[in-house]
């Protein structure tokens, strides 16, 4: 198979792996996301075959039953092992599947979790000592019952080198584009992400991006605003100002941005610059010092603190993997 620039060393059998009462979504995300050849290439990005954990024809979530390429000698020589969910946090893994994971993290295979899948590696002991997340509904079940384990809540995902994991439902998107993209680089991964129709890196905590409520109230958009503040990130934020421009008290502004945004207006701000940053941390001639500045944070301390709460990493971390 032909290797795409900048990726010569990389192992590119992905294993995926399927389950009795498989998480379909979780399941058809990665499939998606791994198993489609570049649009510009027409190449597959990974040899990907499917490895299920039971023998057999075996059922999914909605009614499907399913025929795999095999079993769980297919993770042997795997360069990434994805974990689709897991049909529940409180069924452990079998005997079986953790000496199989064990075996292939041990020679050298990266493994990915989305959702549920955190508890699988929990169970195999293979998080412990590092940083993990799972669906923002159950990351205080994975901290309790796994105390070894420094579990982020909040955030989509959690990138510890051989071991990533990531929150629920739609960051398992995220996850895969993300990986997509220190494999095969940036571009490879907007294109992927253009494909899926969706963003090639979301930044923020998983609750900015739970379903908000459509309001049906009438009145003066507040987009004008919020594309002056994308275009001002340098500027101070003062509340008091912005319901001036808006034309509203600063309770009903608060109130009216909170509908629709979802969140707060420094909690939202946030959020741009460190899209911004994102995208200007791609450009490896800039310091991080002028990454920090052009995004409104200041000193690449206050990036770095704001890097590492909310996306669980550093600028150069992040730069590193662009």
């Amino acid at each position: 198979m032909p290797t795409f620039s900048g990726a010569p060393a990389l192992n590119r059998r992905l294993v995926l792996l399927a389950y009795e009462c498989l998480c379909t979504f979780e399941f058809g995300t990665a499939v998606e996301a791994f198993g489609r050849a570049d649009e510009v290439t027409g190449e597959p990005l990974y040899e990907m075959v499917v490895a299920s954990v039971e023998s057999g024809i075996f059922s999914a979530q909605g009614g499907i039953r399913l025929v795999v390429d095999g079993g769980l000698e297919l993770l042997d020589g795997a360069g990434t092992i994805v974990i689709p969910g897991w049909r529940s946090i409180d069924e452990p893994p079998s005997p079986q599947l953790i000496t199989a994971l064990h075996r292939a993290h041990a020679n050298g295979s990266r493994i990915v979790s989305i959702c549920a899948g955190s508890f699988v590696l929990a169970e195999a002991g293979l998080l412990d000592g590092k940083r993990a997340t799972a669906h923002w509904n159950s990351t205080e079940a994975l901290a309790r019952r796994y105390p070894k384990i420094q579990v982020i809540h909040g955030v989509i995902y959690v990138d510890e080198g051989s071991i990533i994991t990531s929150s629920g439902g739609a960051a398992g998107v995220d996850l895969c584009l993300h990986v997509i993209r220190r494999d095969f680089g940036a571009e490879v991964a907007n294109r992927a992400a253009r494909r899926m129709v969706t963003s090639t890196h979301r930044e923020g905590e998983q609750a900015q991006y739970l379903a908000q409520p459509v309001t049906a109230r009438q009145g003066k958009s507040l987009s004008p605003l919020l594309d002056r503040l994308r275009a001002t990130l340098d500027r101070p934020l003062a509340i008091a100002e912005l319901a001036s421009e808006a034309g509203m008290s600063r309770r009903t502004f608060l109130r009216r941005f909170q509908e629709s945004t979802g969140t707060s207006p420094g909690e939202w701000m946030l959020g741009i610059r460190l899209q911004n940053a994102c995208r200007l941390l791609e450009n490896p001639t800039l310091s991080i010092e002028h990454v920090a500045e052009q995004s409104g944070f200041g000193s690449a301390e206050t990036l770095r603190h704001h890097f590492r709460r909310r996306l669980g990493t550093t600028p150069s971390e992040f730069r590193r993997q662009a």
